[in-house]
């Protein structure tokens, strides 16, 4: 996660905490770590964010978003960047997010990468049940409500959920 100094860089942070991403709507984009650096000049924000992944549909709402909350907030100039080097990683979100989306019924993303490509190359990742807690759950499908999540089924309390897919 990238930290900043400036007073006013913590004030827009926490701003920033009230834009939710429209797809999975308990997750702020300070929760996706998408948030990459804030720059201020007097009245004007620059934001520069990082997408989930390329040709994410919910991007060009979260720009509206970020602008239309600082532009609330007082600021009278905001830009909103999209940097796409570094590649985004499920390694940035928070473990507040990661919790939030426990909570909210999806199974949030592996620890790490390493473990991610670990499995992907396994024929089934050990994917914990958000409503039980247990293991025992199988793929139903690679795509799930949206394309950054799949699809499985606890074994155990025979519910179905998402799982946020790390990348």
């Amino acid at each position: 996660m990238v930290i900043f100094m400036n007073k006013d860089k913590q004030h827009i942070l926490s701003l920033l905490e009230q834009v939710l991403d429209p797809e999975v709507p308990v997750l702020s984009v300070i929760d996706l770590g998408i948030v990459r650096d804030v720059n201020t000049d007097d009245d004007a924000v620059e934001v520069k964010i990082t997408p989930t992944y390329s040709g994410c549909p919910a991007m060009d709402i979260i720009i509206s978003e970020i602008s239309a909350t600082l532009l609330q907030h007082g600021f009278k100039s905001v830009t909103v960047t999209s940097l796409l080097s570094p590649a985004w990683t499920t390694d940035w979100m928070t473990e507040a997010g990661k919790e939030k989306l426990r909570a909210y019924g999806i199974a949030p993303p592996h620890p790490t990468q390493a473990v991610c490509n670990i499995q992907m190359v396994a024929a089934a990742e050990a994917v914990q049940c958000p409503h039980c807690g247990s293991y025992r759950s199988q793929v139903i499908s690679q795509f799930g409500s949206t394309a950054c999540k799949a699809l499985y089924k606890c074994n155990d309390c025979l519910e179905p959920f998402d799982y946020f897919k790390c990348h």
